[in-house]
């Protein structure tokens, strides 16, 4: 992660490779280079704020008949919502905010995004050039603090090098491991005379992801798929961010491997697919979490061995010959030393060890799974995804988002917030379709929810667009409600309330003697959801009972002219089972509290 800077006494700039463009030579302002550049780039919305240093580009933006800009109502929404709408899409997100706090107000997102890997462009406003470094009103090193947790960043302070900086920053964000990269503009360089000039193609020397993978190391992958007496195909959300779904599918009924799909990767395969376990780790089913520590074989897709799936990482899957296959080479051998390691494009790697799997088979040689299978079958059947029913009669939280999925149909996307709603939703909802399940994976965000929806609403204006969320997660971000309602983006949100910060309080009742300390929200009190929805002109609902779930989910999916707060009061103690302590073996998985799961000695 780099910062370029690209002014009067940087580098000459290389061209970038971009859309169809205007006249090649063009008198106009760095502000209206750059609304021209985000143009060329194929942008068609931009969600962000106004402010000092950026406004110069926000009169020029008025006069696009391209790109809608989205007013959102904190710069945070602005970053989840470009978030929401790359990862519903799978096109570049784009948001925008001005210097000092608007910039840093940014930062979340982005690094939300970096963890996720999802293609995002942060254009902020900087300070005039000569008053960088000055402690000018508001000021702020936004490229040095997102160095981090970008792919690269620029700072721009010549109007010249506007759209060489805007056609890079796409083409980085968008080829490779996707991620977000930031242009900084100075405020002198957009109020400044200049002539666009979009660039004919991208030349980054520096910058050559590796897309085709080693043939030799495909075909030791298929070799060691073809013998193996208990193989798991480890899928991660690189195989979605890669449109490469049906290059799964095609390995998986080729191979006949039990699949796991990470929390990034849920819908990548079909739930109702029969090789499908489902999530691995903390919160997986027992068969996936099973599965890895028995493998003979992973082969992981797109996957970066991370601690919530590994558990102890010294005791995770001890039997295991391991094929890693990732686009960035820094992730194999990061946490897990990789046997065969393949760097590469997942979709083009899947595609050629299909054809490596099927040349092994042709010569007759293809592993015996069926007992394997017979294991594996066995610990579904015996350790179901499932949750008790509260014994005082509340609503069960499980129950409502089952519901909702089911009555929602398996074209709608759900984006997350995080916590127990977002383990639910993960373990309860089925995926049948890739870009259905948006969430906060790697950083955890909360507030991630509604901003998120709001952003794949816009990119899919056709869908429905769940935001799940909970109480606590939803106070953060909810002003967005108010962006919706004024533009016409009529998301839904279920608001799973068990007024406290549920997810903490279960870690508090597991391993602090039920001392909640700080995790009361006393929401079902302050606020009233329903009236606040009603406030940001949505409409609200609420719901107590399981004999009102159905019809007050089909009373939300039928209004579409506004958006929707549905607060589903549920019962508070719920909590989210089986569980992986963070910190332990992935042997010591529990089904409920106290209880492991009892293997047979064939298992």
């Amino acid at each position: 992660m780099t910062t370029t800077q690209v002014g009067q006494q940087g580098q000459p700039g290389q061209p970038g490779t971009a859309r169809a463009h205007g006249p090649a030579e063009e008198t106009m302002s760095g502000a209206a280079s750059l609304v021209r550049s985000l143009e060329a780039a194929g942008v068609d919305v931009v969600f962000g704020i106004p402010g000092g240093a950026i406004l110069p580009a926000y009169d020029p933006l008025m006069d696009s008949t391209k790109v809608r800009h989205v007013l959102v109502r904190h710069e945070q929404g602005a970053g989840h919502a470009a978030e929401g709408y790359a990862a519903a899409t799978g096109r570049v997100g784009v948001c925008m905010a001005t210097s000092g706090p608007g910039a840093t107000n940014l930062v979340t997102a982005i690094a939300d995004a970096h963890m996720d890997s999802v293609p995002m462009v942060a254009i902020t406003g900087q300070v005039s050039s000569a008053a960088i470094g000055t402690d000018a009103f508001q000021e702020a090193d936004i490229t040095g603090m997102t160095m981090p947790i970008t792919k690269h960043n620029f700072l721009v302070t010549d109007p010249a090098e506007i759209p060489r900086a805007v056609a890079e920053a796409f083409h980085i964000a968008a080829t490779g491991r996707p991620g977000p990269v930031l242009v900084d503009v100075a405020k002198d360089a957009l109020q400044a005379t200049t002539t666009f000039h979009w660039p004919d193609r991208v030349d980054l020397p520096g910058y050559r992801p590796v897309t085709r993978p080693h043939g030799k190391r495909v075909r030791e992958a298929a070799q060691l798929l073809a013998t193996a007496r208990r193989p798991v195909l480890y899928v991660g959300g690189g195989v979605i961010r890669a449109e490469a779904a049906a290059a799964l599918r095609e390995l998986v009924d080729l191979s006949g491997a039990p699949v796991v799909t990470t929390l990034m990767a849920r819908g990548a395969l079909p739930d109702s697919h029969p090789a499908n376990l489902g999530m691995p780790g903390m919160h997986g089913t027992v068969a996936a979490v099973s599965a890895l520590q028995k493998a003979d074989l992973l082969v992981a897709l797109g996957a970066r061995f991370d601690d919530r799936v590994t558990g102890r990482l010294d005791s995770f899957a001890p039997g295991a010959t391991v094929v890693h296959a990732d686009i960035d080479p820094a992730e194999i051998g990061k946490n897990r030393h990789a046997d065969v390691p393949i760097v590469g494009d997942v979709r083009e790697v899947l595609t050629e060890l299909v054809s490596a799997l099927r040349a092994e088979h042709e010569a007759g040689r293809r592993a015996d799974l069926g007992g394997w299978w017979q294991q594996l079958d066995s610990l579904r059947e015996r350790y179901p995804l499932g949750y008790a029913e509260p014994d005082d009669g509340s609503l069960s939280p499980q129950y409502v988002i089952e519901r909702l999925g089911a009555l929602s149909g398996p074209d709608a996307v759900f984006a997350s917030g995080v916590g127990q709603h977002q383990m639910w939703a993960a373990q309860f909802i089925r995926y049948e379709k890739p870009r259905t399940w948006l969430n906060s994976g790697g950083l955890g965000t909360m507030g991630y929810a509604v901003p998120a929806a709001m952003g794949a609403k816009v990119g899919l204006p056709g869908t429905t667009v769940w935001a799940v969320d909970g109480d606590g997660c939803f106070q953060m971000t909810n002003q967005e409600l108010a962006t919706c309602a004024i533009n016409d983006i009529p998301i839904k949100v279920a608001v799973i309330n068990n007024s406290s910060l549920g997810m903490v309080r279960q870690w508090q009742t597991l391993f602090y003697e039920s001392r909640y300390s700080n995790t009361d929200l006393h929401s079902t009190r302050i606020p009233d959801f329903v009236t606040l929805a009603a406030a940001y002109g949505c409409a609200g609902l609420r719901c107590e009972t399981a004999a009102d779930v159905d019809a007050t989910i089909e009373k939300a999916l039928a209004i579409d002219d506004r958006p929707v707060v549905v607060d589903f009061v549920v019962h508070r103690d719920a909590m989210v089972w089986p569980m992986v302590p963070a910190g332990v073996s992935n042997d010591d998985i529990q089904v409920a509290r106290g209880i492991a799961p009892t293997w047979d000695r064939e298992d």
